[in-house]
């Protein structure tokens, strides 16, 4: 069977694609500051001793690491409006899912950080007159930041990875502008090559630089 490749209509509608990048980039950059600072916020509140305060960040971590993203982003979109009356958007369907998802791993990486600091160093900022806050703010998490840093990152790369779900609500990201271009021109196999490598060309340097955080972190452990 000789199969004519045709990666010349990629390359002619390679506009396209360049537009559906813009559209996962704003996805990404989005939904990772809102899901690694909130998953500081629920990590810390699954620290803390109320159980007013843990219980809710512990459902809320448990639901959103044990339901499927592309479930949620679908939730938000099509059953959302019809619990609350405002207009959800493909995007903002896709940030909430893909960020609350983040948030909810990203809290349990923050609250191993935070377990990971021996006993004593709270005991000794007691001793000296801090309170939790103060603890938390000037001795506990300068020294788990170095340590939660790495994998982190890898959430990180997850989200930017994620951001393709967006395409089940129709938002204009580089995986539904393939889907667009594959079905116009009948060359699936050239379009999501041609995206593969794109996401790889993206993803591998910050893959490496993960590893290097790593190793740095670890010799000054």
């Amino acid at each position: 069977m000789n199969y004519q490749w045709d990666f010349q209509t990629v390359w002619e509608n390679f506009d396209v694609l360049w537009i559906g990048l813009i559209g996962t980039l704003k996805i990404f950059s989005v939904t990772v500051v809102l899901g690694l600072f909130g998953g500081l916020i629920v990590g810390m509140g699954r620290y803390a001793r109320p159980i007013w305060i843990r219980g809710p960040a512990s459902i809320f971590v448990e639901f959103f690491r044990n339901t499927p993203v592309l479930v949620q982003i679908i939730w938000f979109y099509f059953a959302l409006p019809i619990l609350v009356p405002i207009n959800v958007s493909p995007f903002l369907a896709a940030v909430l899912g893909i960020s609350l998802n983040t948030a909810a791993f990203s809290a349990e990486i923050y609250r191993g950080g935070i377990q990971s600091i021996e006993p004593g160093q709270w005991e000794a900022a007691k001793a000296i007159g801090m309170n939790y806050a103060q603890t938390m703010r000037r001795i506990i998490l300068p020294q788990a930041i170095k340590r939660m840093l790495p994998p982190l990152t890898n959430r990180g790369i997850e989200a930017f990875k994620m951001s393709t779900l967006a395409s089940v609500v129709a938002y204009v990201e580089t995986l539904n502008q393939a889907k667009l271009i594959a079905s116009l021109n009948f060359n699936p196999i050239e379009t999501y090559s041609v995206v593969a490598f794109a996401f790889f060309v993206i993803l591998y340097p910050l893959v490496q630089a993960t590893y290097v955080l790593e190793r740095m972190f670890g010799k000054s452990d």
